[in-house]
């Protein structure tokens, strides 16, 4: 199992970013793919997850209504659309992938599988 995040970079306060991350080795039917992010000295924070089987979206209130999760099953890929990007969005990026049990989970304890991290910087 693999999974590869990809898109972070530098960019202005008020702009957008794409991040995507590529997962590999299975299939993921009954799984959930979360993003999560950690800023320098902060705990790993819950930014918002998706369903691979339903459309099915989850997002932590400090970003709804600015990112956007989505997916291409095809491609094996989850995306995360930042808008309205904040100097606080500043953090590592992290994918990870855990099964789906009814409900969606903020907890990082409860992903299996993770991706390497991207950095997104943001600049007033």
């Amino acid at each position: 199992v693999q999974l590869q995040a990809s898109g972070g970079g530098l960019v202005q306060a008020g702009n957008s970013l794409r991040l995507a991350c590529a997962a590999s080795g299975r299939t993921w039917n009954r799984y959930v793919m979360a993003w999560f992010r950690q800023a320098p000295r902060k705990e790993r924070e819950f930014v918002g997850a998706i369903r691979w089987s339903a459309d099915s979206t989850y997002y932590a209130d400090s970003v709804k209504g600015r990112f956007t999760i989505s997916r291409d099953n095809a491609k094996n890929t989850v995306y995360l659309q930042m808008n309205s990007l904040k100097p606080e969005d500043t953090a590592v990026y992290y994918c990870a992938v855990g099964v789906y049990s009814g409900s969606f989970h903020i907890s990082p304890n409860v992903y299996n599988y993770w991706g390497q991290g991207t950095l997104v910087t943001v600049s007033s």
